[in-house]
This record gives C-alpha cells, structure tokens and sequence, in this order.
C-alpha cells in the first residue's frame, strides 16, 4: 500500500512562512510526478503546485507564483513545498499527490495537513 505522509502545517501570521514535506513509503517517487493542492472550509480542492520526476520542471497556480516553491528530494523519497509571504487566504489543508506522467489523474493522495494562516 502506497503511503504519502504530509507534515509541516501550522499556525502561522500573515507574511510568515512555512514548510511543508510529503515523505513516501512503499513506492519510488521518481517514478511519478508529484503534486500540491488544498482545500478551503467550503471550497473545492485546487491545483497549488507541480514537478516533474527530475524536478526540472514545475508549475504553479498563479495565485501563489513567487511565494511557492516546490521541490523534491528523489534519494529521500520526499518532496517540499516552501511557503512564504502567507496570507490569510492561503488557509487550507494541503495535500501531496503522486502522478504517473503518462496520466492525466492523480493516483496516490496523502491525508493533508492543516496550514492556518492568522491576519
């Protein structure tokens, strides 16, 4: 059974940063492209962040362009994403996914961590 572990979440005050990590277990990250999203009380679930199986490529909802930062560490089997400059709306809960390439859906979900963003 695939495991995808988020962590990382918090409170934290508008401006502050966070990081989140989203460890795998009983499967070889680099095979798969890997993916942020979350979910605000009453929202959808939205696109945060890709990358690529190298990291050489990555894309981002425009929403967090120039505060996000994803990233992946295939020897660890973990991949990152590095929150700055917070805000009140960034509040959600975060979830790693992992995507073989050639599919256009998501085929592992963690359970997501809780990021609180104060005003």
């Amino acid at each position: 059974q695939v495991q995808l572990v988020e962590s990382g979440g918090g409170l934290v005050q508008a401006g502050g940063s966070l990081r989140l990590s989203c460890a795998a277990s009983r499967v070889t990250l680099s095979f798969y492209s890997m993916g942020w999203f979350r979910q605000a009380p009453g929202k959808e679930r939205e696109f945060v962040a890709t990358i690529s199986r190298s990291g050489s490529t990555t894309d981002y909802v425009d929403s967090v362009k120039g505060r996000f930062t994803i990233s992946r560490d295939n020897a660890n089997n973990t991949v990152y994403l590095q929150m700055n400059s917070l805000k009140p709306e960034d509040t959600a809960v975060y979830y790693c996914a992992a995507r073989f390439p050639a599919r256009a859906t998501y085929d592992y979900w963690g359970q997501g961590t809780q990021v609180t963003v104060s005003s």
